[in-house]
């Protein structure tokens, strides 16, 4: 019986060397989560135990340092769970988020496992899907609306006689915007302000020179300069004459003053936009994915999906930095980043592994001398058997 304890020493010391050697062997892997081996002494109704033996490899599943990379491909998860990846008709789940795009616009990594997560626009509940990035160009949008804020000056006289937009003196002040047609192409706007009594003044918009047919519409502010609330001001063009839709652009003048200051504008802004072509691409830390485009627009192309697991000790390891499902872990509950038990991701990092070098280096020393001990005990229990074998 104490060859079989020495033995069974052995083989547990040699197994403790083997995770540890793997442990160390893998201290620069990317998202590697190192293991432990917890053993267990074994009995089978005798007083004298029958030696040790492995119960279990459990992994620990504690974050590793996130490191900078500069690279916005490079992704980590900051706090808990896994991003789900699907590899050879299999959903694979790791914490390596050193992705590259492929040509025809996927997310994956250096063994072809692709991110997954859900489309723009998919709604609550849908199933993630590997995540294409579509290289088409940005349609082009019409303007809608203008918001702008400007300082009128009280102190102006009211216009006298009728509006005309090549007299500078039958209005009071104006200002141009840039806007767009449902083909993208620029149009000069012109917005017309004249003060026709206390407190009261009439705005008038011209496209690319021509008046619009709205005519003039009527804004009034309080004796406090404040501007009331009033009909909404939206200027019609009708076709254009240039194969485009009809433009119907509408004004809102919130936060705009009459004051004794000079005239101003102090802010200006348009919906509308030209086509662009996809330039690049952010990550956000709630996994949205950004599509920058060459004319300065920004559209979501997708979010990444995150997964997490009661038990995570219950993963297997498949290899590769990734782990699959199993009865024990649970099924993958399935969201976005920030939400629940998911953490955030973060762009231009990757998780270091959780290896910590100095203390696996101490554990090689224990289970160096823990199977040199058992080996002893093998050499020990051969010289009493020769003792007791020369007895005769």
């Amino acid at each position: 019986m104490g060859f079989s304890q020495a033995l069974s020493g052995l083989n547990a010391a040699s197994t403790n060397l083997d995770v540890v050697g793997n442990n160390i062997a893998n201290s620069q892997t990317v998202g590697f989560k190192s293991s432990g081996v917890q053993f267990a002494d074994v009995y089978a109704g005798a007083k004298v135990g029958l030696g040790t033996r492995v119960s279990a490899v459990l992994q620990d599943f504690s974050n590793g340092t996130l490191e900078s990379t500069n690279r916005n491909l490079d992704l980590a998860i900051s706090g808990g769970g896994f991003f789900r990846m699907s590899q050879n008709d299999q959903v694979v789940y790791s914490r390596n988020g050193q992705m590259t795009m492929t040509a025809d616009g996927y997310l994956e990594n250096a063994q072809g496992a692709r991110l997954t997560g859900f489309p723009a626009g998919a709604g609550a509940g849908a199933e993630p899907v590997a995540l294409q990035v579509p290289s088409e160009a940005l349609a082009a949008n019409a303007t809608t609306g203008i918001d702008a804020s400007f300082v009128l000056d009280s102190s102006v006289n009211a216009v006298a006689g009728a509006f005309d937009q090549n007299n500078a003196d039958s209005y009071s002040y104006a200002n141009s915007a840039t806007v767009y047609d449902s083909q993208g192409n620029s149009h000069n706007v012109t917005m017309y302000f004249s003060k026709v009594g206390n407190n009261s003044w009439e705005v008038r918009q011209s496209l690319d020179g021509t008046m619009s047919p709205s005519g003039a519409q009527n804004i009034a502010f309080d004796t406090k300069g404040q501007l009331t609330p009033g009909v909404p001001l939206n200027f019609n063009y009708g076709l254009l004459g240039n194969g485009t839709d009809a433009l119907s652009i509408g004004l809102d003048l919130a936060g705009t003053t009459q004051t004794g200051n000079n005239f101003s504008l102090d802010s200006l802004n348009q919906d509308g936009y030209a086509s662009g072509n996809l330039v690049g691409i952010a990550i956000n830390s709630d996994g949205s994915i950004m599509g920058n485009y060459s004319n300065e627009q920004s559209q979501n192309l997708g979010t990444i999906s995150l997964a997490n697991f009661r038990n995570p000790e219950g993963l297997k390891p498949v290899g590769d930095n990734a782990w699959v499902a199993t009865g024990d872990s649970g099924q993958p509950l399935v969201g976005l980043a920030g939400t629940g038990m998911l953490g955030s991701i973060e762009s231009g990092v990757v998780e270091t592994s959780n290896v910590d070098l100095t203390r696996e280096l101490v554990d090689l020393i224990i289970a160096q001398r823990n199977f040199q001990a058992n080996t002893n005990s093998v050499r020990t229990q051969s010289e009493v058997l020769e003792s007791v074998v020369n007895l005769r």
